[in-house]
């Protein structure tokens, strides 16, 4: 959500933002709604205060015997009593379609992030590791992971597509990657564990900007519910309206869950193997910074997931997104992309995204600055994975392969693995 003083004082520097993110100009049309539901808002309040300046004169003329003037305050005030309930339900209808359209709009970029349309416009940053030389023709996850527990037909029968079976070796093998994430976010990076709910209301989700523009990628049950596409959700909204001390911040949460999307928007991307799936595990790291610190904090977030790629020794290069290429949410972005053998490229296996105060507003979490007992400020929210635990195990399973079918056990899984050094083929 966007800030209408900000709006109101700044409208061409604000279309101007949106345009660096393909976004046509919209200021004209929030300042004419935003001066339109003002001015039912004064006229509201001038129909109320003179309905009860009115109410009070009617006893005082009565008191006086002035009956001819008590009879006219009645009348006025009987006609106040009928239109005032018009102008407020057109109030509430003037402020909804406000609402409607600031809900809609994306973030505005920072300046430093590069414009651009898709993620040809991205820029590289740096890259971490020598991938490793092969001498034989590395395969893709996808045909390796059969042989070794990773079973996508079995999936298929019950669930249908996009969803995957593991068992066995595989099922530990990706069992050991999440608690080694979640104890090294814990115990090396300083953030807290949570174990959330899985199913959330629509203020969460539009909390956290979901809602109301990308509802088709979310699965909704019965009841109204969501199942949280990320544990962003539930663990950014647990500070919803909420008014937090400066001395608390920044808080910072991680959790490992399920997360479900019914990926709308990819039809025929990655339909192949263990990237892009409806249900999937992943770590998620939130924080809730000060405004002057966010900037900070993103790069210590992202130093946090680049920290599990350099413990398990995979090469990875660290993206900047451009303007075109960001989530709707993000005022800043930055990517890990792994190193994938088998499709000799490099593949996303971390997003890591400042949002500035664009999801407090809509969560109304603010913090109160020391010293002061009125005032109050958005706070700054941020959200990565450390890591997507699924392709993770992609990535594992690419870069440690063998030319027998076996997969090496990385050194720092190994206490994980209740001995276990290698995935050996099933015969």
């Amino acid at each position: 959500m966007h800030d209408l003083k900000y709006i109101r004082e700044n409208p061409a520097d604000f279309d101007a933002a949106l345009a660096r993110r393909g976004a046509g100009p919209i200021a004209a049309e929030i300042l004419a709604l935003d001066e339109e539901n003002r001015g039912i808002a004064t006229e509201l309040q001038q129909g109320q205060a003179r309905r009860n300046e009115a109410s009070k004169a009617i006893g005082k003329a009565k008191a006086q015997g002035d009956e001819k003037t008590a009879q006219t305050l009645l009348a006025e005030v009987a006609a106040l009593k009928t239109d005032l309930p018009a102008l407020e339900e057109q109030e509430r209808e003037v402020s909804a379609k406000l609402q409607v359209v600031l809900a809609a709009l994306p973030n505005v970029p920072m300046d430093d992030v590069p414009v651009g349309e898709d993620e040809d416009g991205n820029v590289e940053l740096e890259r971490w590791g020598t991938p490793r030389s092969f001498d034989f023709a590395p395969k893709e996850h996808s045909d390796i992971g059969p042989a070794l527990g990773l079973e996508f037909e079995t999936a298929a029968k019950m669930s249908g597509a996009r969803f995957t079976f593991l068992r066995g070796q595989m099922a530990r093998l990706q069992r050991a990657l999440a608690q080694f994430m979640l104890n090294h976010q814990t115990g090396e990076n300083g953030y807290t564990e949570c174990a959330p709910p899985l199913l959330v209301r629509d203020e969460a989700v539009f909390g956290t900007g979901q809602l109301p523009k990308f509802a088709e990628d979310l699965f909704q049950t019965t009841d109204g519910r969501w199942l949280i596409p990320t544990a962003e959700v539930s663990i950014t909204n647990s500070v919803r309206e909420e008014i937090l001390s400066e001395a608390d911040l920044p808080i910072r949460l991680t959790a490992l869950t399920p997360c479900f999307r019914s990926e709308a928007g990819s039809a025929g991307r990655d339909t192949k193997g263990y990237i892009r799936q409806h249900q999937f595990e992943k770590i998620e790291l939130v924080a809730i910074a000060r405004p002057e610190e966010s900037d900070a904090e993103h790069e210590r977030m992202t130093a946090a997931a680049e920290s599990i790629l350099q413990a398990l020794e995979l090469p990875y290069r660290k993206m900047l997104l451009c303007t075109g290429d960001m989530g709707a949410t993000a005022r800043k972005t930055f990517d890990l992309e792994v190193w994938l053998p088998g499709q000799d490229s490099y593949r996303e296996i971390s997003s890591i995204s400042n949002c500035g105060e664009y999801q407090a507003r809509r969560m109304n979490t603010r913090f109160r600055p020391e010293g002061e007992t009125k005032g109050t400020q958005f706070v700054h929210t941020l959200n990565g994975s450390g890591l997507a635990v699924g392709r993770t195990l992609v990535a594992v399973l690419e870069n440690y392969q063998q030319q027998d079918g076996s997969v090496t056990i990385p050194t720092v899984l190994k206490p994980y693995m209740g001995g276990i050094e290698k995935l050996e083929p099933a015969t």
